[in-house]
C-alpha cells in the first residue's frame, strides 16, 4: 500500500483529499506548513508527495527545490495558480506533475497512480545494462546519472527516464502518444503541455553540456534524438 504525504494549509482540502486517498487504498500523512512537511519527509520519505504551492511559511516551489536536493520520490504539485510560468517553474525545480485547483477526484487519483506507476513499473528495454552510450553522452542506469564527456548533466528522475527512452531509440521519430504511454503512463491534453516543458528543459540541459541540439521537434508528430546532426 503506497503512502502519500500531503503538505497543504487548507484544512478542508486536506480532509477531503485524505478521505479520497484512503477510499482508494492509500495511506496518508499530513502537514500544514513547509517546516512540518520537510520534517515529515526527513522522518520518513513517502512514496509520493502532494505539495501545495501556496504555503504560509515558504513557497511550495522553494520547498520542492529543497526536497529535490536530497530525495527522488514523485512530487505532484497542487496549485490554484493558472499562470503557465508558475507551472513551468514548478516542473523546473523537480515536480513530476501538477494539478490545478479545483480538480476532479478522478483526475487527481489518475495522476497519482501514473506518477507511482512511472516510479515502480518503468522497465527500460536494456534494463540488464548498467551503462548506455550515444557518442560522448553516457547514461549510468544504476546511479541514474547522465554525463557528456566529463560534464555531468543534472536531471530529475523523470527527465532521466525521458532521455533514456529517447537515447535507446536514437534516430527514430517518437510519437507524442508513445512518449506519454512509456514515460508518463497516461495521455491527456494537460500532459501534452507537460511534455513540451520537459522536452524543452531536457533539450536546454543537453545543449549546454554538448553544444548540440540533440532533440529535434518533428512538428505535428513528436520528437527525435540524435547527436549526429
Amino acid at each position: 500500500m503506497s503512502e502519500i504525504l500531503i503538505i497543504e494549509d487548507d484544512p478542508f482540502l486536506i480532509t477531503s483529499v485524505r478521505q479520497l486517498l484512503e477510499a482508494n487504498s492509500f495511506t496518508v500523512r499530513e502537514a500544514s506548513s513547509a517546516k512540518d512537511g520537510y520534517a515529515a519527509v526527513a522522518e520518513k520519505a513517502p512514496d509520493l508527495l502532494l505539495l501545495d504551492l501556496g504555503l504560509p511559511d515558504e513557497d511550495g516551489v522553494s520547498l520542492c527545490r529543497r526536497i529535490r536536493m536530497k530525495w527522488k520520490f514523485p512530487i505532484l504539485m497542487l496549485t490554484s495558480r493558472t499562470d503557465l510560468l508558475d507551472k513551468i517553474i514548478g516542473l523546473e525545480v523537480g515536480a513530476d506533475d501538477y494539478v490545478t485547483k479545483p480538480f476532479e477526484s478522478r483526475e487527481l487519483i489518475a495522476r497519482i497512480r501514473a506518477c507511482l506507476r512511472r516510479t515502480t513499473e518503468y522497465k527500460p528495454e536494456d534494463e540488464d545494462k548498467e551503462v548506455v552510450r550515444s557518442g560522448e553522452l553516457t547514461l549510468d542506469l544504476r546511479q541514474r546519472q547522465a554525463s557528456f564527456g566529463d560534464t555531468k548533466i543534472v536531471l530529475t528522475a523523470l527527465e532521466f527516464r525521458l532521455l533514456h527512452y529517447l537515447v535507446v531509440n536514437a534516430g527514430r521519430v517518437l510519437e507524442r502518444e508513445q512518449l506519454f504511454e512509456t514515460v508518463w503512463g497516461y495521455d491527456d491534453e494537460f500532459n501534452s503541455n507537460s511534455l513540451d516543458v520537459f522536452v524543452y528543459r531536457l533539450r536546454t540541459k543537453l545543449e549546454r553540456a554538448s553544444g548540440k541540439k540533440a532533440i529535434q521537434t518533428v512538428r505535428g508528430f513528436g520528437y527525435r534524438f540524435s547527436l549526429d546532426d
